[in-house]
């Protein structure tokens, strides 16, 4: 178990961590709708994602996050890079927000909505045909992460 952070860092910016699986096969990515009491971006579709534990690594959260959210189980050492996000502010950021954005294209596991408290619905969703009403714009971080870009997204700075 982890300590509670001190209040000198409880300020500091919020770590969080989302993965893309893609299944080449099928050309299909896991989405899950946030459910309705959700404190951001109700009923919109999004990665699976968390915040990290003090002294996690970052591919052990995003591993983690996606185990406690779909049942699907990732090698933190295959994640690769495809995005970072920065913001200014979030829900329960007021000081700001880093997420990063792995891919995972090896799993094991069944895609279950292990969190249904938290969303509405998990599903593996055809690539090509991703959903517009989705958390920021995370159909074309998708496209590019799975065309082979990476990117750096700066949102509510001056």
């Amino acid at each position: 178990m982890h300590q509670p952070l001190p209040p000198a860092t409880a300020a500091m910016t919020m770590l969080a961590a989302a993965v893309i699986v893609h299944d080449p096969a099928t050309d299909r990515v896991v989405l899950l709708r946030r459910g309705p009491a959700a404190k951001f971006g109700r009923g919109l579709w999004d990665l699976p994602v968390g915040k990290s534990d003090p002294g996690e690594p970052v591919t052990v959260t995003a591993a983690r996050e996606l185990a406690e959210e779909t049942g699907l189980v990732v090698d933190p050492a295959e994640l690769r890079l495809a995005h970072v996000i920065h913001a200014a502010r979030g829900a329960e950021a007021p000081n700001g927000f880093l997420t990063v954005i792995f891919l995972a294209r090896r799993w094991r596991g069944t895609l279950r909505n292990a969190e249904p408290h938290k969303h509405s619905e998990v599903r593996w969703v055809d690539a090509k045909a991703l959903p517009t009403d989705i958390v920021f714009a995370a159909d074309g971080i998708i496209r590019r992460a799975l065309a082979g870009e990476s990117g750096i997204g700066l949102h509510g700075w001056a």
